[in-house]
């Protein structure tokens, strides 16, 4: 019996493939085994294993907070390092500085050495971290996803110091740098938040 399979292939088009399936073999698998790897399918299972913790992860969150609205900057609006200008695809929350003592408080104070105006960005930063951790230092999910910013694995924010498992500062100094390369700024990174529930 013989069986034609086509499949795409690394992106190259679409190849052929014949195969005979006698006593029992697999034809699918040995498709399968006829594509390449190559780096491209290897970001693609990557991201599907991401999307997947993600996914389990978001099962497990809970509201600690009630949301607060969002608002784009006025078109012209200062250009100052730090506050949005006009085109810039961030939303700001306006909030008072937090008590003194707290978490919060060590976020507020760190945001103008990543370069952000705390007055513009806290709010964002707020939003995201009052759903991801609540703020507690020792949160952790199902997923692995530990700390204030919620780090997966938690591990990763021994980049920022050895006391990353109990120290808020550096989970913060930690969650600040992923925010900042990843998304540029807590704005920025709380508009991705909001259309896929995490960042």
């Amino acid at each position: 019996m013989t069986a034609v399979f086509v499949a795409g292939v690394g992106g190259a088009g679409a190849a052929a493939l014949v195969a005979r399936a006698r006593g029992g073999a697999d034809a699918a698998a040995i498709v399968v085994a006829g594509i390449p790897a190559s780096r491209s399918i290897a970001l693609l299972e990557q991201d599907r294993q991401h999307m997947i913790l993600m996914d389990a992860a978001s099962r497990t969150l809970s509201m600690v907070g009630t949301p607060k609205l969002a608002t784009r900057p006025a078109a012209g609006s200062s250009t100052e390092a730090g506050t949005p200008s006009a085109g810039t695809p961030a939303a700001t929350v306006s909030e008072p500085p937090p008590d003194p003592g707290t978490a919060q408080a060590i976020a507020y104070k760190m945001l103008s050495s990543f370069g952000w105006k705390p007055s513009t960005y806290y709010g964002c930063l707020d939003d995201i971290w009052s759903r991801e951790s609540g703020w507690r230092y020792n949160a952790e999910n199902a997923s692995g996803a530990y700390g204030i910013p919620q780090a997966l694995p938690g591990s990763k924010m021994a980049s920022a110091g050895p006391d990353w498992q109990t120290d808020p500062t550096t989970q913060i100094k930690w969650g600040l740098g992923y925010i900042a390369g990843r998304y540029g700024n807590p704005c920025s990174a709380w508009s991705f938040w909001e259309a896929n529930g995490w960042y």
